[in-house]
């Protein structure tokens, strides 16, 4: 098959995928910079989405295409070095014009995917996932299913404590160096590869990056700086 056997097709597989979790981490940091003015507000997000219906398609889309790109850059990593051979370890020096974060997307991605298990056991375990397992008929404690609905609660448990702050945001960095990278090559790898368009999208690549990732940073900043919600 085209999007497996070929290069450009795997390639494409990782931009695609790679545009549908930027999106949403679009939407997860805006809602996340919404208890920042509104804990009410963001527990009513939070209520939404829960074990609904369609949370729970949305949520089985994202982890389908989470796990597709992640497999997708472990593939394409390793065929990369399988090309590239004993020629890498000749290598000695950072190639003129090519970032750290684009040599290192492998590291940068592992990281990423560490801390995101931490965040998936810290919040969605607690929430949509105390829901299900009442919706499926499990025994879930009361007070558990009044928390799993109060994400600002959570929110504050964590951030209240500086060293999860400092955490997420050495992991917020690190999403930030594969962002930048990771946004202009899926764009670049879609057709936006011209001398006129390619330095264009880099920038557009810098800012939805530093966008997303200040929505989300602003929540650990806000709670190191003594504030609470």
């Amino acid at each position: 098959m085209w999007l497996i056997d070929s290069s450009i097709g795997r390639k494409l597989i990782m931009s695609i995928t790679g545009v549908f979790l930027v999106l949403f981490l679009i939407f997860h940091g805006t809602m996340n910079f919404v208890v920042l003015f509104s804990a009410d507000a963001y527990n009513m997000i939070c209520e939404f989405l829960g074990a609904n219906w369609y949370a729970l398609v949305a949520t089985k889309i994202l982890a389908l295409g989470f796990v597709v790109h992640i497999v997708y850059a472990i593939y394409l990593t390793y065929q990369n070095r399988k090309a590239r051979g004993n020629v890498s370890y000749a290598v000695t020096k950072s190639q003129k014009g090519v970032s750290s974060a684009s040599q290192n997307m492998l590291v940068l991605g592992t990281i990423v995917l560490g801390f995101t298990a931490l965040h998936l056991y810290q919040f969605w375990a607690k929430m949509q996932l105390v829901e299900i397992n009442h919706k499926l008929g499990c025994h879930v404690e009361e007070e558990a299913m009044k928390l799993a609905v109060d994400g600002a609660y959570w929110i504050k448990y964590y951030f209240s404590q500086p060293w999860y702050s400092v955490i997420y945001i050495v992991w917020l960095v690190a999403l930030w160096s594969h962002l930048t990278h990771g946004v202009w090559s899926a764009l670049q790898t879609v057709g936006a590869s011209n001398n006129v368009w390619l330095p264009r999208i880099k920038v557009i690549a810098n800012i939805v990056s530093t966008i997303i990732i200040l929505m989300f940073i602003s929540i650990p900043v806000y709670f190191l700086l003594g504030f609470s919600i």
